[in-house]
């Protein structure tokens, strides 16, 4: 019997009865299975901050002494209860989560006020207990679908175990892989379900090293650790063609079967089918990786593998991001010099934590492709004009669209991609092709982002647009 590690994803606990319907409780053998499950939809972003927007959340009103960050938590609290409330019936259970994650907030909220009444004394700094914030702060929302999730299968019968690996615990001691293998150690998964927090609490600070890939790492982890034969991502769509909300549902289809190659360019665009770190860890162990739809369980979903290596041609998605901070440094002195600017530079970017999507240089320029919260780009910039005074600096908003596959011609689909958007009366700014025959870039103007994905889309995959009028 095949033995997996499966992760649900935030969106996918939000809609907990389909969850149960179509995952824990689908097939004959429930065991041989461990659970890493991530918080509800939405909570996380309440804890810290918005992943999309950057508005403040409980952490980021600590950060800046917000008196109001107590309100925060109060609000959380009723919505964690509401929650309670939707999943559990039986007046009992619902009794035992709530007072779960109400003695998890509460004792959140004393350690806060303890730590900032500690740092009223000038000896003591807030900035140095932030990141000690941050990681338990972002362990709360783990811990509430994991505890929710294993009470709610022990009253279904199921002999499921609540696996918190948040640091509430004194156990969690060592780095990641230490901590895994003793919450792990006694379980038997043969008759046992581990429900395991994405969150781990570990040497190294699972958030600090990984930001919101957290969840990931933990599931990566346990799947090389225990030898899994696979590894699934339970999500609420599948790995598609392109985004179905930009060229219409019936225009896409399931990629079914791909590389590690292609989850990498995903990443880099922010469209991440898991964190590229997590997907080296499967990648090295040769466990593959299956990403699934959570409301069509009877679908195979995407199957990557290193395996998988193609002959013949096979473009696999047409990805993009838009709002991208175009940011170029000219400098007629730079020639034969650039490698000191570019060496200055990405120090600056990653002290302000912007996120490098792409990189393009010459003689005497180099432009950089940036994604971010407004207030870093901003910033970041102020810096490089400060930092280079004497060099023309100017940015522009841009999208970038890459046509993506495990093996493609990258010169034919450059050719053939340009000649598509200017069908479209697209105008490409630029255009890059990879030596490695996995992605052809485009980058357009940011208000062409979804009609360069549509026209790429329908260039590429012909055949969905013939069934359609054949229809």
């Amino acid at each position: 019997m095949s033995y997996t590690v499966e992760k649900i994803g935030g969106t996918s606990m939000s809609a907990f009865d389909v969850v149960l319907d179509n995952i824990f409780l689908r097939p004959k053998c429930m065991y041989n299975r461990v659970f890493v499950v991530s918080a509800y939809s939405g909570i996380t972003d309440d804890l810290l901050e918005c992943k999309r927007t950057g508005e403040g959340g409980i952490y980021q009103k600590v950060a800046k002494r917000d008196e109001h960050w107590k309100e925060g938590i109060a609000d959380i609290k009723q919505r964690m209860l509401l929650i309670n409330e939707h999943i559990f019936a039986d007046p009992l259970n619902r009794i035992r989560a709530d007072n779960f994650i109400l003695g998890r907030l509460d004792e959140a909220q004393r350690c806060i006020e303890n730590i900032l009444a500690t740092c009223q004394y000038g000896q003591f700094t807030l900035r140095h207990y932030l990141p000690q914030i941050r990681e338990f702060l972002s362990s709360i929302g783990e811990a509430h679908s994991a505890y929710n999730t294993t009470l709610k299968l022990k009253s279904l019968g199921i002999n499921a175990r609540f696996v918190d690996l948040s640091g509430w615990e004194p156990k969690c001691i060592g780095n990641l892989d230490t901590v895994i293998k003793n919450a792990l150690q006694e379980i038997d998964f043969h008759c046992e379900l581990p429900i395991v927090t994405g969150y781990a609490f570990c040497d190294e600070g699972l958030m600090k090293t990984f930001d919101r890939g957290y969840s990931e790492m933990t599931f990566s982890r346990i799947a090389c650790l225990t030898s899994a034969d696979k590894a699934i991502i339970h999500k609420e769509y599948h790995l598609s063609s392109a985004d179905p909300c930009i060229v219409g549902v019936e225009n896409v289809f399931p990629i079914g079967q791909t590389n590690f190659d292609v989850t990498d360019q995903l990443a880099n665009l922010g469209m991440e089918a898991i964190h590229p770190s997590a997907a080296s860890g499967l990648r090295q162990h040769k466990i593959p990786l299956e990403i699934k739809n959570t409301f069509e369980p009877q679908h195979k979903g995407t199957l990557i593998s290193e395996a998988f290596h193609p002959e013949a041609q096979k473009i696999e998605i047409i990805g993009g991001k838009n709002k991208v901070f175009a940011l170029q440094i000219f400098d007629q002195s730079m020639v034969g010099k650039v490698e000191n600017v570019s060496y200055d530079f990405m120090g600056m970017i990653t002290e302000e934590g912007v996120h490098l999507v792409g990189k393009e240089m010459n003689a005497n320029s180099i432009t950089y492709y940036l994604s971010g919260i407004d207030q870093k780009l901003n910033h970041l910039l102020y810096r490089a004009e400060k930092r280079f005074p004497d060099s023309a600096i100017t940015r522009k908003m841009v999208a970038l669209i890459c046509v993506i596959g495990a093996q493609i011609d990258t010169n034919t689909i450059l050719s053939q991609g340009v000649l598509a958007l200017m069908a479209h009366k697209i105008n490409p700014i630029s255009v890059h092709s990879s030596m490695r025959n996995v992605s052809v870039q485009f980058v357009v103007p940011d208000e062409a982002y979804k009609g360069a994905i549509q026209a790429l889309h329908e260039e590429f995959f012909p055949q969905l647009q013939k069934t359609k009028k054949i229809a």
